[in-house]
């Protein structure tokens, strides 16, 4: 599996991912990511080299996408935990949601390995509040329920946890930035 950075190319691939995942939560009975996402804060996140694409082979489509950053939302996270070193986990979207296999856990290895080696002492997630198979999942690969905050500010994603930032043997090759293939060639 090959990692890349994310370009502008890739929005309308990544606004699929959602849309496709948003359908997939509401055939069994979610609501989650039932509002579009804004294009432009896609755009930002982007822009700002913070959302990767995993792909199986460097010229196929990609399979699955995270956006990895430092923002530690004020609404969420308290003042203490914002001073710590942390990577936050957001919008994990596999292009074939409920696939299995095991690709989720693999990505929040991953980027539990770029928080360690980025010297972070937590990988964060908020996930979306009345999405409780989703908390069990979490739970259940080592995060920790912090707290559920019901506050309209943290639009229904009030569910925080994490884990320990642990160094794992890399389940994916980072390709280096010069050698990144063109985006259209990993739009199909």
């Amino acid at each position: 599996m090959i990692v890349v950075r994310a370009v502008p190319a890739d929005i309308p691939r990544l606004l699929k991912f959602r849309t496709d995942a948003a359908r997939w939560l509401q055939a069994h009975g979610s609501d989650q990511w039932s509002t579009p996402y804004p294009p432009e804060l896609l755009l930002e996140s982007v822009t700002a080299g913070e959302v990767y694409l995993f792909l199986p082979t460097p010229r196929a489509a990609p399979v699955a996408t995270v956006t990895l950053d430092r923002k530690a939302e004020p609404v969420l996270w308290t003042e203490e935990e914002r001073r710590e070193p942390a990577l936050y986990v957001h919008k994990l979207t596999l292009a074939q949601p409920g696939s299995g296999g095991g690709l989720g856990a693999r990505i929040l290895n991953w980027c539990g390995d770029q928080a360690a080696r980025g010297g972070a002492r937590w990988l964060r997630l908020d996930a979306w509040t009345t999405n409780t198979r989703l908390h069990a999942y979490y739970e259940n690969l080592g995060f920790t329920h912090l707290r559920t905050v019901h506050d309209p500010e943290a639009y229904e994603s009030g569910w925080v946890a994490q884990r320990p930032a642990i160094r794992c043997e890399l389940p994916f090759r980072l390709q280096p930035e010069g050698d990144v293939p063109e985006p259209h060639e990993h739009h199909t």
